[in-house]
């Protein structure tokens, strides 16, 4: 099992293992909701997921749509202004903020997506993947297929 919370403690949460993606997403809104280069977010099933403490203290925020559904959104502490996972997950599996984990979520970063929109002072240097978004879309096309 590994814990999890937000900054101030005032949310927390367990997950029993994280199963991916692991996903560092540079979207622009990933990029403002995280206040860095990217957002770190690794994929859990939703019945590993358990809040333990905190869920008046979550706050959702769903920017207007860009393109076509799932809208964008992100959760946060009311106290700290910290990401929070989502408090009533409804897909099979979702995405977390990993920095929130406490402890080793026992997956790596497999890739990273939107990279149209790298700031310009990042450097990475890792091997990992890299795709548009108009790559990741045909990607997971392709990944779809049986």
């Amino acid at each position: 099992m590994i814990s999890g919370s937000c900054l101030c403690g005032g949310i927390r949460f367990e997950i029993d293992r994280a199963v991916g993606p692991f996903e560092l997403c540079h979207c622009l809104r990933c990029r403002k909701a995280s206040g860095s280069a990217f957002a770190a977010l690794v994929g859990v099933r939703s019945a590993a997921f358990r809040l333990v403490e905190g869920r008046e203290l979550i706050a959702c925020y769903e920017a207007p749509l860009l393109e076509k559904p799932p809208p964008y959104r992100v959760f946060f502490c009311r106290r700290c202004g910290s990401p929070a996972p989502d408090p009533d997950p409804a897909p099979p599996w979702f995405e977390l903020p990993a920095g929130l984990l406490e402890g080793d979520p026992g997956v790596r970063p497999d890739k990273h997506i939107f990279v149209e929109h790298e700031p310009p002072w990042l450097e990475s240097r890792d091997a990992l993947p890299r795709f548009t978004q108009a790559e990741l879309a045909e990607w997971r096309r392709r990944q779809a297929r049986p």
